[in-house]
């Protein structure tokens, strides 16, 4: 089964035609919400809304070991994030789709690990690739198939939020390579590594990034402008062919 983690501007799944919602309970305490099972154009899918449902948990507090725990619990084999960034590469503004390759981490004192305490062996993943290439590959053909385009690669630099970066920042970022940046990448993809669970991210670009272009005194954001609406539009457009795919 596919799962959906929808981020900013994303707290619901477009044309999903739900059956059931469920509680679940997790090792690590209550995920972000109840899981929502549904069907997409006749196709299986769970989805959960990474800040809540009213989007009232911030990127620093949100449980992401009891998320992918309990996607994972439901035999979920697939996830594909959806994520709100702020670009920072020249050809990544407001409105692009990428599908980044790597990620840097700067954030700190999230739960990094579901193998921690007395019940668990130290457990090291390899995470040279953080993101499943083949996932990614169907998710690149689903585009294809409905002609959306979207940035094939990108180095994402999750940071700890809930603040926004300083131009600075922003600027150490571009050095270390950074392409997009946002807040939610780190733990999550790990965390899927760790459960076995192939992962990849849809990130939807909302506005430049601090110091960057026409936020160069200060972000502009455009979530709530005809640009977001329209760039989430086009993720929808490939979830539904993904699925079809499936």
């Amino acid at each position: 089964m596919l799962a959906i983690i929808g981020g900013t501007g994303a707290g619901q799944l477009a044309n999903l035609e739900v059956t059931r919602r469920q509680v679940v309970r997790t090792p690590y305490g209550d995920p972000s919400g109840p899981l929502t099972f549904g069907e997409v154009g006749g196709k299986p899918v769970v989805f959960i809304a990474r800040h809540g449902y009213g989007h009232t948990i911030p990127p620093h507090l949100i449980n992401y070991r009891a998320n992918i725990w309990a996607l994972a619990d439901q035999k979920v084999t697939q996830i594909v994030a959806i994520a709100s960034v702020g670009g920072i590469r020249a050809d990544m503004g407001p409105g692009v789709l990428t599908l980044p390759d790597q990620i840097i981490d700067y954030t700190w004192g999230r739960k990094q690990t579901m193998y921690e305490g007395g019940l668990h062996p130290v457990t090291h993943i390899d995470f040279t690739e953080p993101y499943s290439a083949d996932l990614r590959a169907t998710v690149l053909a689903a585009a294809r198939q409905v002609g959306v385009d979207i940035v094939d690669g990108g180095v994402y630099a999750c940071t700890q939020g809930p603040r926004l970066e300083t131009a600075a920042e922003i600027r150490r970022i571009q050095r270390d390579g950074g392409d997009i940046v946002g807040m939610t990448a780190m733990p999550e993809a790990a965390l899927a590594r760790e459960a076995g669970v192939e992962y990849a991210t849809i990130a939807v670009v909302s506005n430049w990034a601090a110091g960057q272009q026409d936020s160069a005194r200060g972000v502009v954001f455009t979530t709530a402008s005809g640009v977001f609406e329209a760039a989430m539009a086009r993720t929808n457009s490939i979830l539904e062919a993904l699925l079809k795919q499936s």
